[in-house]
């Protein structure tokens, strides 16, 4: 686990609006931008962030920030925009940058947003852009009418009920970007939420998210971009990351057997995650832990799945049946946070899995 220490700071924006931005760690620089939901002081010892900020921090140099409106930036910011974003990005990457050294871009959610706007203005800036859980269009430029309507209505409860007591409107919120998160994990998002923004500036910003349309952007992207995304994301769909990795020239594609929009620790979603952006970045790699949750039978099942083996096959080799065969190999996807053989295949080679 990380021992950085973070510093934050403040930065005056063009109009006057206070963005507060943190750094820890040592390295390339990594900036992230803004996503929905940020607080530098309440994110840094949280059971759902805190392995991101401490994964990123161990490897690299980590800028991150609170979007206006949010967090320890200012909370009355006036006009909030997609151009704003966009600028309070550059403010921020001009101030924690070296003009002469270009630095990775991070966009997680919307974020994603103001670093694909980034790149394309400054692509000498950026050495690398990781997209993850990602859009280029908003729920409410979709054109999907049903999906629209529940959008409105969502905003509408947060107007109506975000800062209240009873945390059940933004449990709306909790419920959907960590699924399988546990009770002190799904207790802390719905805090998140009370401490992070004002009930009307968080429906604002979230009518301002559904509204977004940049696929035009996405072709003109000329840096290396890598798109991850959770198979089973419940906030973003991951054809949404799927669109923007077909459209942005060159992209790398990594899908993630996962339904919660903020990887958890403890998921091997996770690991697959750190592996796919230090293997982009030039980083060490990860050491991967996946193996060790495997059972005996389950490890001689990967090992024969290696060999190219079918299921009647590995039955036979290990006197079991074709019906338990197919229950091993399941367990074995989910723990090694694959959802193919070939996928568990290549997981083991390039993990030096010796059986």
């Amino acid at each position: 686990m990380s021992q950085a220490r973070q510093r934050i700071r403040l930065q005056r924006a063009a109009d006057g609006v206070q963005i507060a931005w943190a750094e820890a760690g040592a390295g390339p620089l990594l900036i992230k931008a803004s996503n929905w939901m940020s607080h530098l002081e309440y994110e840094w010892e949280s059971p759902v962030w805190r392995h991101w900020i401490h994964f990123f921090s161990d490897h690299f140099r980590f800028v991150r920030y609170d979007e206006r409106g949010c967090g320890l930036s200012d909370r009355e910011p006036g006009v909030v925009s997609v151009e704003r974003w966009v600028s309070d990005l550059e403010e921020i990457c001009e101030a924690a940058s070296n003009p002469q050294e270009p630095f990775i871009l991070l966009g997680i959610s919307q974020g994603s947003h103001a670093c694909i706007h980034y790149a394309v203005r400054h692509p000498e800036r950026v050495s690398h852009m990781i997209l993850y859980g990602g859009y280029a269009r908003g729920y409410l430029r979709r054109g999907n009418p049903g999906v629209e309507r529940e959008y409105r209505a969502i905003v509408e409860a947060i107007r109506v009920g975000w800062g209240k007591d009873n945390p059940s409107f933004r449990q709306l919120f909790t419920s959907r970007f960590i699924p399988d998160g546990t009770p002190e994990q799904l207790a802390w998002f719905n805090e998140l939420c009370r401490r992070t923004v004002a009930p009307a500036m968080a429906a604002d910003l979230l009518q301002l998210r559904g509204e977004v349309d940049i696929v035009h952007l996405l072709d003109q992207v000329r840096v290396p971009t890598l798109v991850i995304h959770a198979a089973e994301d419940n906030v973003i769909p991951p054809a949404e990351g799927r669109l923007m990795a077909s459209m942005i020239p060159g992209a790398q594609f990594v899908e993630l057997q996962s339904k919660n929009h903020v990887l958890l620790a403890h998921e091997p979603a996770w690991t697959r995650f750190q592996e796919a952006v230090l293997e982009f970045t030039g980083g060490a790699p990860v050491v991967s832990d996946a193996f060790a949750t495997l059972s005996p039978r389950e490890r001689e099942v990967l090992a024969l799945l290696s060999e190219g083996l079918d299921n009647r096959q590995i039955g036979e080799r290990l006197a079991i049946s074709e019906k338990t065969v197919r229950n091993h190999v399941s367990s074995v996807y989910d723990k090694l946070g694959v959802w193919s053989r070939a996928q568990a295949v290549v997981f083991a080679r390039e993990h030096g899995f010796r059986g």
